[in-house]
């Protein structure tokens, strides 16, 4: 017997839960583009947006997935043959640094372990070892999805500057912006992106790079940079057209427009914040008894080093799969796969699951989550611990 009708929940790092509100905003005829209420919604949403980057300096809006939003940020700051440092604590920080080595950068990676955020001896050492100032840009994910970590922006900030390294620090909060909080300026952040289809509450689709004067002083040497993604027309356009690179993705900027008032408006961003850390640690809590049981485990032990938006977890293999594969036919629940913990192919991939808790989520969701998840593991004889369940309920009640 099947219990997944009523309404599907996509409990993955995104694309999040949209709001009804955020699909009702969408459902509307397309907009004049030349004049009316498009380009004054516009003028409200950049500074918008840089409150919810904590930012004072520039923002650009980019018709694009994280992906565009990692080119355009390098594209914008890098000469082919510049050296990059990427700092990868998991799929995405090395995906990002694809995209460098494809604009033709020299770029060396310090790989991390899978569990656990950047170590900052080898962040030092390699910034000691570059006397000669080659590398141009230091790059960090501040919360990998694959892994679940969320690093220390402030501590690779002060790293750069105790070894006196002019290179520009850019971070990638596609998956922490509006979940795990994050100041731009007061952590001295120079480049960052994001995009609309997690924290943000939107659909995929837009992508943002805000970035400050000394990374737009980059911009003045960068061979890197084309037509369409040159962020200076978008950040300081001299006609409406220029914030987008041509046509307006209308309905996206309806969206996120409602999205950016029930966030920044009506709940209050350190509200959201608040509320991500609650729910994470209602999830680690019911995992924490569930493994006293049984083999599911945590992917990053440390819960200071964890995300809120997104939680990674080892159960076995081949558990992992056949515990998403219930949730989904028998509970309309859909699980995230594992990202980048084992090679496709290997049996071992199998053994991993991830849980988004991002954007539109409240206790009742993550409560649902949990009791399919613990309903699933009984119907398929997988091992666990008792009270899972009432210490989530706990951490949810005492707050």
């Amino acid at each position: 017997m099947s219990l997944d009708r009523g309404r599907h929940y996509l409990a993955i790092p995104g694309p999040s839960v949209v709001p009804d509100r955020v699909l009702s905003a969408m459902h509307r005829p397309a907009p004049n583009i030349y004049s009316g209420e498009i380009l004054e919604l516009v003028q409200g949403l950049i500074p918008d947006l840089k409150a919810v980057a904590r930012t004072r300096h520039n923002a650009a809006i980019y018709i694009s997935n994280g992906h565009g939003a990692w080119e355009a940020a390098l594209s914008n700051t890098l000469s082919r043959g510049d050296r990059v440092l990427v700092l990868a604590t998991g799929l995405f920080g090395l995906g990002w640094a694809e995209i460098a080595r494809r604009l033709g950068a020299e770029v060396e990676i310090i790989e991390f372990d899978k569990h656990s955020d950047i170590d900052p001896v080898r962040v030092e050492q390699a910034l000691a070892g570059d006397s000669a100032h080659r590398i141009r840009a230091v790059m960090v994910v501040h919360v990998d999805t694959s892994t679940s970590v969320r690093n220390d922006i402030r501590m690779v900030r002060r790293l750069m500057d105790a070894a006196g390294h002019p290179a520009l620090l850019m971070v990638d909060c596609i998956a922490s912006l509006a979940c795990d909080r994050f100041e731009m300026d007061a952590w001295g952040v120079d480049v960052m992106v994001a995009a609309s289809q997690k924290g943000l509450m939107t659909p995929p689709g837009v992508g943002f790079v805000f970035f400050n004067d000394k990374a737009d002083a980059a911009r003045e040497n960068a061979d890197c940079v084309t037509s369409y993604w040159d962020w200076r027309p978008r950040a300081n356009p001299q006609d409406f057209y220029q914030y987008f690179g041509g046509t307006a993705p209308t309905h996206h900027l309806f969206a996120l427009r409602e999205a950016l008032t029930m966030l920044l408006h009506e709940e209050g961003l350190n509200a959201v914040w608040d509320r991500h850390a609650l729910l994470a640690r209602a999830i680690w809590a019911a995992f924490d008894c569930w493994s006293q049981g049984g083999a599911a485990e945590l992917n990053i032990p440390d819960p200071d080093k964890r995300s809120h938006a997104v939680t990674a977890v080892y159960i076995g293999a081949p558990e992992g799969t056949a515990l998403r594969d219930w949730l989904s036919a028998r509970a309309g629940v859909t699980l995230g796969i594992g990202l980048g913990m084992a090679p496709a192919g290997d049996p071992a991939w199998h053994g991993y699951f991830r849980i988004g808790h991002m954007g539109h989520v409240n206790a009742h969701m993550i409560m649902g989550v949990l009791g399919t998840i613990e309903a699933g593991m009984d119907a398929l004889g997988i091992a666990y611990g008792p009270g899972g369940l009432s210490a989530a309920a706990r951490v949810i009640a005492r707050a």
